[in-house]
């Protein structure tokens, strides 16, 4: 039935010309924005202009083994499937804020007195009205859980983030480990054929000649192993970029990029409690909490109804109007409401406290990775290292004149490979140890991140933006 047909309807049966204007206009109606509301669309707004302009994915950018590691991070951030999740739960949220300020829909009704023919025919309009404040604080805890869904989305893109630096880092380092492995592996070549040239003029054995041939058995199936394991840390690779496996495997940047981080600074730790987006999500759940609270008690407030009917059969036309009012008489549910948000908020608030430990704990650890990495990595390339090539170049010598077995050689050639396998391991533990502290501590996001510009105030980590002050 279209509106033409149902206004002749109405007119046969005498509505009120009121009544028929007051219902299309009720279909044509826009709320009033909160400013909660209007800041979190704005909020979505400049983040989906970066991101997801139009709802649509912008052009990835071109991966080259001569491109930057900041290519592949805008790449990842762009096309990995959970970051884009995170996004449109956090687009959700936003629209149920629109949702939750919003009156009640307005109820058509109609009621009519039956005889023996029709005695009265009284279509009508009903609208409720939630008690004074419930829609703004409903409203609210909406906006707070939009605020939590945005540093999930903005805890992703960080995690996205580290997954492809720490991936890139290992196979990176892989590739200096199998570089070891193989030099070493000459180097066994070279003193087998220097343990058969004194084999041949009878200086020693065979069996040394077997030695250095176990040792290069061993060495051989070492690399073998390391190669292997380049499979699953290109796939880890290939997934934090949001590859299918179907997809063509992606090349690797070259170039080893370190992640910039002045650790000596005094302002690691506020920072840490400033941007961390775990605390932030949190911080979050508490004003959502206290929002909620505030909704709690708003249910002693009792909700109306506003209406009118018209008699379209009685001339002249009869109007009733109508008015009903809730009455909240079960005391024990609204405490329970109550009770139950006020435990909601001292949990939220104990749970931030357990975040705040945890990640005092975390940077703590990071930051001691970092410098025992950096101390050992001191120690190998300006005293072990030297020494052991040095030992090793003795031992060769002491060898051909008959003063050394070949035992201590390979002993030799052993320590020297140790060493340099845990300056491999080194670097990889500094660089993983940074990108986690920039990255998932300190919530540094990559240059290309899509992120919002959140002021706070480092001495006060549970402290809420004025930007973001709620009215």
């Amino acid at each position: 039935m279209n509106l033409l047909e149902a206004g002749k309807l109405f007119q046969r049966a005498k509505v009120p010309v009121c009544l028929l204007i007051g219902g299309l206009l009720l279909t044509s109606c826009r709320g009033i924005p909160t400013q909660s509301e209007r800041i979190a669309r704005q909020d979505l707004k400049t983040v989906g202009v970066t991101y997801r302009p139009k709802n649509q994915r912008p052009p990835l950018p071109t991966l080259q083994t001569n491109a930057s590691l900041g290519s592949f991070l805008a790449f990842a951030i762009l096309n990995q499937p959970q970051i884009e999740a995170a996004y449109f739960d956090w687009a959700a949220s936003v629209e149920r804020i629109t949702r939750e300020r919003s009156l009640p829909d307005p109820r058509l009704t109609f009621e009519s007195d039956i005889s023996d023919v029709v005695m009265s025919l009284m279509p009508g309009l009903m609208m409720d009205f939630p008690g004074p404040g419930k829609l703004k604080a409903a409203a609210n805890v909406a906006a707070t859980e939009s605020e939590m869904k945005y540093f999930a989305f903005e805890s992703s893109v960080l995690q996205t983030a580290f997954a492809l630096k720490k991936a890139f880092y290992q196979l990176h380092f892989l590739e200096a480990k199998l570089s070891v492995n193989e030099q070493t592996l000459n180097l066994l070549a070279d003193l087998e054929r220097l343990a058969r040239t004194q084999n041949e003029v009878g200086k020693v054995t065979l069996q040394d000649v077997l030695r250095a041939q176990i040792e290069q058995d061993r060495l051989t199936t070492e690399i073998e192993n390391l190669k292997d394991s380049r499979s699953p840390l290109l796939a880890q690779f290939k997934a934090a970029l949001g590859l299918t496996a179907e997809q063509t495997n992606p090349p690797v940047p070259q170039q080893l990029e370190s992640t910039p981080l002045d650790l000596t600074s005094d302002q690691l730790w506020a920072t840490a409690l400033a941007r961390n987006p775990r605390l932030k999500a949190l911080e979050a759940e508490v004003r959502r909490a206290e929002a909620s609270l505030r909704l709690a008690y708003k249910a002693r407030v009792p909700d109306f109804s506003v209406g009118l009917e018209a008699d379209g059969k009685a001339s002249p036309v009869v109007y009733t109007p109508q008015f009903t009012v809730t009455l909240p008489v079960w005391r024990d549910k609204i405490e329970a409401e109550i009770a139950a948000a006020q435990a909601g908020q001292r949990a939220a608030e104990a749970r931030l406290s357990a975040e705040q430990i945890a990640l005092a704990v975390e940077f703590a650890e990071k930051s001691f990775l970092f410098r025992e990495a950096g101390r050992t990595l001191e120690l190998l390339t300006e005293r072990l290292l030297p020494k052991a090539r040095q030992s090793l170049d003795v031992a060769r010598a002491a060898y051909l004149s008959g003063r050394l077995d070949f035992l201590n050689l390979i002993d030799a050639e052993r320590t020297l490979l140790g060493f340099h396998l845990t300056e491999v391991e080194a670097r990889t533990q500094r660089e993983l140890a940074l990108a986690e502290l920039s990255l998932l501590i300190l919530g540094q996001p990559p240059a290309s991140a899509p992120r919002l510009n959140l002021p706070a105030n480092p001495s006060s980590p549970t402290t809420k933006p004025n930007r973001r002050k709620r009215p």
